[in-house]
């Protein structure tokens, strides 16, 4: 038996966010923005080659680029 995020496509951390995001949207107001606001992240990262750093890139963006370039891929 395999679970259902897994037989969807998705990755556990992914299954995970989405979950998570649900939760908070479920609350009331006030314990909703307050949710939110701890749910946000802001993550950075370079590539780094020859010793030298590239271009820091937003994680978030980096990911959505992929899972539309995925996206497209798979159809």
């Amino acid at each position: 038996m395999a679970f259902a995020w897994k037989a969807a496509g998705l990755t556990y951390n992914r299954y995970l966010a989405v979950s998570a995001r649900v939760v908070r949207r479920s609350l009331k107001e006030d314990k909703r923005v307050q949710a939110e606001r701890r749910g946000e992240m802001e993550l950075r990262f370079a590539r780094w080659e020859n010793g030298k750093q590239g271009e820091q890139k937003s994680l978030e963006t980096a990911n959505q680029k992929a899972m539309s370039e995925g996206a497209g891929q798979s159809q």
